[in-house]
């Protein structure tokens, strides 16, 4: 799950992050108490987006006068940013970011991650920072520094001096650096955290160091123990489709293809997106039911899944091993009395109960090619828009 910029912060606090002050509007009205609260005469004024690129976009602002922040935040509440980050329909604005202005003299890149390759969570820093760290590390990877966290969330004391020695860090400011790279691997750890970054990190003419920007991700098999980051959850930061999903556990991503598919399992979810790719076709989605999904979570995924006007054909793709394809096959035939399906539809089933799942979808009298095998499925349902065209 995303969080949003200030809620970020509002974690980093917690474990003595530098962070200047700043307060949250979505309103004019919440904007001048703000203004009012912090005594500002100036202020940067961010968008609150789940999205980067927010400067790039003009969602980033700096004011100069108390009237000139109530006027930016007039502009940039409710403004929508559209980018690769949010695809084509974009995400809306509904609060702002109003923080007190840090002078700046040099800016980093400070941020956590798990690395996979080595199954275990890293620091990663750089000397370069106010820009993406992917572009930092295809151009200039010796710019790049990983550090192992450890598992309660520490790090070596001398991979922190290594790490002040590699960003150029002096004096107080070295101090300041370090204290700020430990505070941030223990709100990884204990955030449980798939990233968690400050970029810009900056340090100001007279040494001191600030956290001026903050992303934090987590992983949403955790939220169940995070509670007060699950109470971040912005729906209007989701399409509707993807609050649906949420709302009756189904995992959904939409993307730019024109094959709508449903899985039972992540795993076969994206070995299906491949194949489709593979043989010629866009998947327009990844929806995994999961393995103990029931009728009702079938016929939402087909709800959703329908609900996209790109789809041209539906590619259900299920090996029951925990999931039973008798209950797949009772979801499509009660969907598609509750939903009119327009476009070609393509079941494999495999697995739990699958000549009783194949037998009630024979009986059913549905329009349904039958596929034997991922192969034979994915080249259906491409032939199927193919042969429509």
């Amino acid at each position: 799950m995303d969080t949003h910029e200030y809620q970020a912060k509002e974690i980093l606090k917690k474990y003595q992050m530098p962070i200047p002050e700043f307060g949250v509007a979505s309103t004019l009205a919440e904007a001048e108490q703000v203004v009012q609260y912090l005594g500002l005469t100036e202020a940067v004024v961010k968008i609150q987006v789940h999205a980067g690129g927010r400067g790039k976009a003009g969602g980033v602002k700096f004011a100069k006068s108390k009237d000139e922040i109530i006027e930016v935040a007039k502009k940039l509440i409710g403004m929508k940013i559209v980018n690769n980050q949010t695809g084509p329909q974009g995400i809306i604005a509904r609060k702002v970011l109003i923080a007190k202005p840090v002078d700046i003299s040099k800016e980093y890149y400070l941020g956590a991650i798990i690395d996979r390759e080595h199954a275990m969570a890293i620091l990663i820093a750089s000397p370069e920072g106010g820009v993406e760290i992917e572009e930092v590390a295809e151009k200039s990877p010796e710019k790049i520094l990983k550090l192992p966290i450890g598992l309660s969330g520490e790090v070596k004391p001398y991979h922190l001096v290594r790490l002040a020695n590699f960003m150029g860090w002096k004096g107080e400011s070295a101090k300041q650096g370090m204290r700020v790279a430990a505070s941030l691997a223990k709100a990884f750890i204990e955030s449980d955290a798939s990233l968690l970054e400050i970029n810009p990190l900056v340090e100001t003419p007279e040494g001191k160091i600030w956290a001026i920007d903050a992303k934090l991700s987590v992983d949403d098999n955790a939220l169940f123990r995070q509670k007060e980051i699950a109470a971040f959850y912005d729906a209007t930061q989701m399409s509707e489709n993807e609050v649906a999903a949420k709302e009756h556990d189904l995992a959904y991503i939409s993307l730019e293809g024109d094959i709508g598919c449903m899985v039972n399992g992540a795993g076969l979810a994206m070995a299906t997106m491949d194949i489709i790719h593979y043989y010629g076709g866009r998947p327009a989605n990844f929806l995994d039911v999961g393995g103990g999904a029931d009728k009702d979570k079938v016929v939402m995924g087909f709800k959703i899944i329908l609900s996209d006007p790109s789809v041209q054909a539906i590619l259900v793709n299920i090996f029951g091993g925990i999931m039973n394809c008798a209950t797949i096959a009772e979801g499509v035939i009660a969907a598609a009395s509750e939903v009119e399906i327009k476009v070609p539809l393509i079941v494999r089933l495999e697995g739990t109960n699958v000549e009783a799942g194949r037998k009630m979808l024979k009986e059913s009298g549905l329009s349904i090619i039958s596929a034997e095998g991922m192969a034979d499925a994915a080249q259906k349902a491409v032939a199927s828009i193919k042969g429509g065209r």
